[in-house]
């Protein structure tokens, strides 16, 4: 096993070109996808009421600033390339590190870039008059581009970021002004109708807020990818802390006050019935122009999330790689760009097949509860770190986690309560998301063998 806390040599060191406000860029960008724009409906119709559905928000605004600072801490005790991969394989070994990467590549965030490309091409198309036909080539496209984009540099890619981030965000701050201020003929209310009733009892609370939380957690998922890129941020230990707190807190705040404009131009029962929450709230202001305008804003936020998957996802690949755990060809960073051009370019083409066969959405269906089993298992690796970097004696200064260990246990219930969520709602999946962890472990077997092969000096097969 390497030295994990070695940084690289210089040959194969990523150039440290991203500030402050291109890794809060990060973070805002990776958690702000299309949820917030679609998601509050369904929270109103698991909650209820207009208060219950704040306050669902208002949980899942907690536990995302918990996982903010136990990701902030572990970033800043390894800030190494991989995050997460990183963390599990000096707390955990080698076998769940690659299970998380593996999934990753083959379906976690190769899935996400698919099916987010096809959203960005619905809202892109409709936007331009472009039939549905299109839908698919611009997709592809949007993939192509960004792949070569990042392929260059990591400090395109951030430029591109960090527009689409601000773009998004300009579009949500219309959104909150239209909702909150402009006058809509309908005040903020906790009626409801026949359909829609708040739960009575003590029992019918606990099911309507363990329902609705799921799809909070999962809008407010995201800042962990900023973690992977921790070799290319200036004084890691110093601006990642920072930047996560900084975009998480932006995106909290975002986020309740999108719902509590939602709520007022709608109305909890208008909430919950409808398909498109920001496009409605939007037309009761502007009429039309109001949908195009949010129909702008989803392609320009997915556009950005692309951007920012296709960036940092190739990072895990290549500290795999660097510990002889996957292709030699994804280790190896660019002597110009200082890219790791090999992992990018295979996970863009990975992306595109998984495009054009379109099982993109089942397998992301599969895999969802083993995303947040690595996301638990991410934080619980803080606990361990904590007491091994403690017992070299080391001075243990910089940003520390707050109220450790139990920040880490309730973050960890939440992911357990996510898990478990998605295995009773649909077994089936869970049983098939199993199934692709399990290809992973002789997957595992075989480069590790290949590995030890290579360092023993007994081959040295290059692939």
């Amino acid at each position: 096993m390497p030295d994990t806390n070695a940084p690289p040599p210089a040959a194969t060191a990523y150039a440290r070109r991203l500030g402050l406000f291109s890794a809060t860029m990060l973070v805002v960008g990776g958690i702000i996808g299309s949820g917030i724009f679609l998601n509050p409906a369904v929270v109103a119709r698991r909650a209820g009421s207009a208060a219950l559905t704040l306050g669902v928000w208002g949980i899942g605004a907690v536990v995302a600033l918990l996982g903010a600072a136990i990701f902030a801490e572990l970033g800043r005790r390894r800030p190494q390339a991989g995050g997460g991969y990183a963390y599990l394989r000096d707390a955990f070994g080698p076998l769940p590190a690659f299970l998380y990467g593996w999934a990753l590549l083959l379906v976690i965030s190769s899935g996400a870039i698919a099916a987010v490309a096809m959203t960005f091409a619905g809202y892109a198309s409709a936007l331009v008059g472009a039939p549905p036909e299109a839908q698919r080539p611009i997709a592809l496209g949007a993939v192509a581009l960004l792949t070569l984009v990042n392929v260059v540099g990591v400090a395109p890619g951030a430029v591109t970021q960090n527009v689409f981030t601000i773009l998004k965000l300009a579009a949500l701050g219309v959104l909150l002004a239209a909702g909150l201020f402009a006058p809509v003929g309908a005040p903020l209310t906790a009626s409801v109708d026949a359909a829609l009733v708040p739960p009575s009892d003590a029992v019918g609370l606990l099911r309507a807020v363990g329902t609705a939380l799921v799809p909070v957690l999962f809008a407010f998922g995201g800042w962990q990818q900023t973690n992977f890129v921790a070799e290319e941020l200036e004084a890691p230990e110093r601006t990642l802390p920072r930047a996560l707190a900084l975009g998480v807190a932006i995106v909290v705040a975002v986020y309740l006050l999108a719902n509590v404009a939602y709520l007022r131009a709608l109305g909890v029962a208008g909430l919950a019935a409808s398909s498109a929450p920001a496009a409605d709230t939007i037309a009761r202001v502007a009429g039309p122009a109001g949908r195009t305008l949010v129909a702008a804003g989803i392609a320009a936020s997915t556009f950005g999330f692309l951007d920012l998957v296709i960036l940092v996802s190739p990072r895990v690949y290549q500290a795999m790689a660097r510990d002889g755990l996957f292709f030699g060809a994804f280790a190896r960073l660019h002597p110009r760009f200082r890219t790791p051009v090999a992992a990018i370019v295979a996970q863009g083409a990975w992306a595109s097949a998984l495009l054009l066969v379109g099982s993109y959405g089942q397998l992301l269906d599969y895999v969802t509860f083993a995303d947040w089993i690595f996301f638990g298992l991410t934080a619980a690796s803080l606990v361990v770190l904590r007491r091994r970097d403690a017992a070299t004696g080391a001075p243990d200064t910089g940003f520390r986690a707050p109220f450790h260990p139990w920040s880490v246990v309730a973050f960890c219930v939440a992911a357990a309560y996510v898990v478990l969520g998605s295995v009773l709602s649909d077994p089936g999946n869970a049983v098939r998301g199993a199934l692709i962890l399990a290809l992973g472990v002789p997957a595992f077997l075989f480069w590790r063998r290949r590995g030890l092969r290579a360092t023993n000096g007994i081959t040295r097969m290059k692939v």
